[in-house]
């Protein structure tokens, strides 16, 4: 059994190495043997003093991932839900994203993709910029329209050269 003072400094070290979820720091305290009761003081500490704030670190999470590698809001989601986040801190966090972010923030990554793909035929363009998109999480209703809205682009260029 360890010592509060003991799980305390597994606690510290834990944190230290990166932000947690409350969740997160109760699997670590757990898979090293601390016991229950002393976990929760733990958490209940740390959250009163502001070492732990789920609500904070899912927004934060959900800010870097949707600006940085382009996620969706249900890609982030089910990160969130992967790491321990209460529900109610995954609805406050993804609510900082709405409709036209992630539309926009499709469009960029799709643009992206289809200009670097331009040699190839047609079809393995849409399939490769469709896939990108559906692996970050878009909705395929999104990654299609978005990709036939490219495709349009395309052909209107065409058309007036």
């Amino acid at each position: 059994m360890e010592s509060a003072e003991r799980a305390r400094e597994i606690a510290l070290r834990i944190l230290g190495s990166a932000p947690r979820s409350a969740e997160q720091l109760r699997e670590g305290l757990r898979k090293r043997n601390v016991v229950e009761p002393i976990i929760d003081e733990i958490i209940e500490r740390y959250v009163e003093v502001g070492l732990l704030d789920d609500a904070q670190l899912a927004a934060t999470v959900a800010r870097t991932r949707h600006n940085e590698r382009g996620a969706s809001r249900r890609a982030i989601g089910a990160e969130l839900r992967r790491k321990g986040f209460e529900q109610h801190d995954i609805d406050a966090a993804l609510s900082q994203i709405d409709d036209d972010d992630e539309f926009e923030r499709a469009r960029e990554l799709a643009r992206k993709r289809w200009e670097k793909l331009a040699g190839l035929d047609h079809e393995v363009r849409v399939r490769r910029t469709v896939g990108m998109l559906g692996r970050k999480g878009y909705a395929p209703g999104v990654a299609f329209g978005v990709v036939k809205s490219l495709d349009n682009a395309d052909s209107e260029e065409t058309r007036s050269l």
